[in-house]
C-alpha cells in the first residue's frame, strides 16, 4: 500500500480524528454529542459514498508551511498539552503523500505527485470504535471492485457522522487489509474540500 504511512503503536494517544475535543461545536454536524463520539447504537445508519463525493485537498501541506499555527494554538489554550506536543500528535496524523481525492459516483481517484490512481469501490459495511477516553466513531468502509493495481483494495471514512449526511470534510484511511485499517489510530490524512483556501480551513478548524 503504497500511499499512507501506517504509523504501528505509536505514543498510544487516540485520535484517530474522532478523539479530538469538539464539545460545543454544531457546525452543521447536528448534533454536537454526536459530532463528540456519545451516541448509541441505534442512531447508526449505513452512508453512501456521494456522502463524501466532490474534490478534496490534504491539510498536511498546511501544517507543514505554518498556516496551521493558529489552530495549534487555539487547542493548548482549551486543554491539557502544550503547542508542540499538539502540533507532534497531528503531524502524524496529518502525514501522507497523497495531496488530493477526487469522488465522483462509485470511482475514487487519488493524486500523488499529481498523478493519478483510480479504482471503483462498493460499499462494504461499517465498523463503531471506542477510543481510550470512552468516546466512539463509525468508519464507513467501501471496498474496491475494479481498477488500477495500485489503488487501496479498501477506503474507510470517518467524518465524526453517523448517519447520511453530506461530508464537510473527512479522516480517510486505506490499505490492502480491511482488519488492520481498524487498529490504525495514530495517523489520519485529512481532507477539506479543495475549493477552500488556507485561510478558510484554519476557519473551519477553529471552528471546531
Amino acid at each position: 500500500m503504497p500511499y499512507n504511512l501506517v504509523v504501528v503503536g505509536g505514543s498510544g494517544v487516540v485520535h484517530e480524528g474522532d478523539g479530538h475535543d469538539h464539545s460545543g461545536h454544531a457546525h452543521s454536524h447536528g448534533d454536537p454529542q454526536i459530532y463528540a463520539g456519545y451516541f448509541e447504537d441505534s442512531q447508526i445508519q449505513d452512508r453512501p459514498l456521494s456522502d463524501y463525493a466532490g474534490d478534496w485537498q490534504s491539510v498536511y501541506p498546511y501544517l507543514q508551511d505554518g498556516t496551521l499555527e493558529p489552530v495549534w494554538q487555539h487547542k493548548a489554550e482549551k486543554g491539557t498539552k502544550s503547542v508542540a506536543e499538539i502540533k507532534a500528535e497531528y503531524e502524524t496524523g496529518y502525514r501522507t503523500d497523497v495531496e488530493r481525492i477526487t469522488i465522483e459516483g462509485d470511482a475514487v481517484t487519488f493524486y500523488k505527485d499529481g498523478k493519478p490512481t483510480k479504482g471503483s469501490y462498493v460499499y462494504d459495511g461499517r465498523e463503531t470504535l471506542t477510543y481510550k477516553k470512552g468516546n466512539r466513531g463509525v468508519r464507513f468502509i467501501f471496498r474496491k471492485t475494479d481498477g488500477d493495481a495500485d489503488a487501496p483494495q479498501f477506503i474507510q471514512f470517518s467524518d465524526h457522522g453517523i448517519a447520511p449526511a453530506k461530508a464537510d470534510h473527512y479522516h480517510l484511511y486505506w490499505g490492502d487489509d480491511r482488519a488492520a485499517l481498524l487498529e490504525e489510530v495514530t495517523n489520519w490524512p485529512t481532507y477539506y474540500p479543495s475549493s477552500l483556501n488556507a485561510k478558510q480551513i484554519v476557519g473551519e478548524m477553529l471552528a471546531h
